[in-house]
């Protein structure tokens, strides 16, 4: 049996383990990295650990950090009340409105985990207090930002019409950015339906019917609907979601004010001058926790660390298999197999897969060369097929393997982890078996390019 082989087995046998008895994954990874990186790679400790994800530990710890002292002091309370205030108490647009806000973050520059780590933890604050699936509010964050993530001036899109260039490959940047968007969209308009969106906007209704019902009787709203108490619990079960002017959370003090300035500065510092979004977190935080350490005490202790954990030994482990050329190994065999249609699928299943445990750009760098030699020969549209790599590489970010779905898991206030962690993979799954079938028969089959 190759070592390649051995290698992807040792994988599904982590899976297997941290699935049926509740053993960090992480841990586990680390201890398989250990195992066939030394034993049956032959790969010193150095090699090792060259793929341990340092820089996304620590956006991991910095974000986390950050927003832990934004909740320990109100901020993100005194944000889940301005937004529910924007939109008039329409509860069922604010996850259109997180959608939208990270699209937008990423069409214009930002990087995709950046913004996923700039709107995730106060959207996932947001459906803790109001009782919205965070399996809903996570993945519209999520596909929100790779909605907009391959405009012609994203990073995404850079990367990818580069790419292309670079192959000597036709291309059109347009393409590739609606291709992405189109496909998110609608994933986003699917999960909205099943994970309880319609739920919400019957609650909007019956808010409208008892505020009508107050008018005429000449009580309050908060009479008619038995009292409502302004703290908003309850609005994703067909409540009604009311503000109240004097609630705590609806006053800015201090504390929030410098922490809702340390959260513009974050923005600024990731999307204008291109600085690291965990060093910077970290950084704030560390500047709010020296002038209100009270606010502050307990907030290292609410830095994920069984996520943290999670991840890097994760990625620690894809890292060896890298370094022993597995993945290479895998799109190599697709290559050869010679039926161009076939090659397309299986290098985008390729691209979904492994992209849900390691890094969306280094997939696409490494696939997409990997496609020249059949895009060559005329029979797949080149267009087509590039988008189709990119969307499949991209789309599975909702895995909580990626960072994207690591700093979604990380974000989500009191929720039992080990479960939202569990509904994450399974749905990150169903996108990895559906999701690259469906564009390569919409992208590719039509031969478009």
């Amino acid at each position: 049996m190759s070592a390649e082989l051995i290698s992807i087995l040792v994988l599904v046998v982590v899976f297997v383990i941290a699935t049926t008895r509740s053993i960090n994954m992480g841990a586990l990874a680390f201890a398989a990295a250990f195992g066939v990186g030394g034993l049956v790679a032959d790969l010193d400790a150095d090699k090792i650990f060259a793929g341990f994800p340092g820089d996304l530990f620590v956006v991991l710890v910095g974000v986390t950090y950050l927003f832990a002292i934004a909740r320990a002091n109100g901020t993100t309370d005194w944000l889940v009340h301005a937004s529910i205030r924007l939109v008039r108490g329409r509860v069922v647009l604010i996850p259109w409105v997180m959608f939208v806000l990270t699209g937008a973050l990423t069409a214009i520059g930002a990087v995709s985990p950046a913004a996923v780590a700039i709107v995730a933890p106060i959207a996932l604050s947001f459906a803790a207090r109001y009782s919205i699936s965070p399996l809903l509010m996570g993945a519209m964050v999520v596909h929100g930002a790779q909605g907009g993530g391959f405009s012609p001036i994203s990073i995404y899109g850079s990367i990818v019409n580069g790419i292309v260039e670079r192959e000597g490959l036709p291309g059109s940047e347009i393409a590739l950015f609606l291709a992405s968007l189109v496909v998110n969209l609608v994933i986003a308009a699917i999960v909205f339906v099943l994970f309880g969106g319609l739920k919400l906007s019957r609650a909007e209704t019956i808010d409208h019917d008892r505020r009508k019902a107050a008018a005429v009787t000449g009580g309050s709203a908060e009479e008619a609907t038995g009292g409502g108490t302004g703290d908003g619990e309850g609005g994703g079960d067909g409540d009604v979601v009311t503000l109240d002017a004097d609630d705590d959370a609806s006053r800015l003090n201090p504390a929030r004010i410098a922490t809702l300035a340390a959260l513009v500065a974050l923005v600024v510092a990731v999307l204008v001058f291109d600085l690291d979004a965990g060093l910077t977190s970290i950084t704030l935080a560390v500047l709010l926790s020296t002038v209100w350490a009270e606010d502050s005490r307990n907030a290292v202790s609410q830095i994920a660390w069984p996520t943290v954990l999670l991840i890097c030994g994760v990625l620690t482990y894809v890292g060896v298999l890298d370094e022993m050329g597995t993945i290479d190994w895998a799109g190599e065999g697709v290559s050869d197999i010679g039926v161009p249609l076939l090659s397309a699928v299986l290098l985008c299943y390729i691209g979904a897969l492994v992209s849900a445990f390691a890094s969306s750009v280094g997939i696409m760098g490494a696939l997409i060369p990997l496609a020249v030699p059949f895009l060559a020969q005329g029979e797949i549209g080149a267009i087509g097929m590039v988008a189709a790599l990119a969307v499949s590489a991209t789309v599975v970010d909702v895995s909580p393997f990626s960072t994207n779905g690591a700093l979604v898991l990380a974000a989500a206030p009191g929720v039992d982890r080990e479960r939202f962690f569990r509904q994450l993979m399974m749905y990150g799954g169903i996108v990895v078996a559906v999701v690259p079938a469906v564009v390569w028969l919409a992208l590719v089959v039509p031969d478009w390019g």
